[in-house]
């Protein structure tokens, strides 16, 4: 197993003791380990070729190809 030296903010250092002491982890190594993994794998680690239907109709559209709706009226002047 790697190891790895961290420097962490006072609150995340009081956050991981405050959870060992309320039984959520037995030790400090385990606390730092396990919320380590869950932060990365709550990041999207899928290539690009895995898609789903719901890319296809309006709800898998991305921001930039959505249009606020009560833009469509614009014209040059604003009106």
């Amino acid at each position: 197993m790697s190891r790895i030296k961290v420097s962490l903010p006072d609150q995340v250092d009081s956050d991981i003791d405050r959870l060992v002491e309320q039984g959520e982890f037995i030790n400090r190594d385990q606390a730092v380990e396990e919320l380590l993994s869950r932060g990365i794998s709550a990041y999207n680690t899928t290539t690009e070729d895995d898609t789903t239907d719901v890319d296809d109709d309006m709800f898998g559209q991305t921001t930039n190809e959505q249009q606020d709706p009560a833009m469509q009226d614009d014209d040059e002047l604003g009106f």
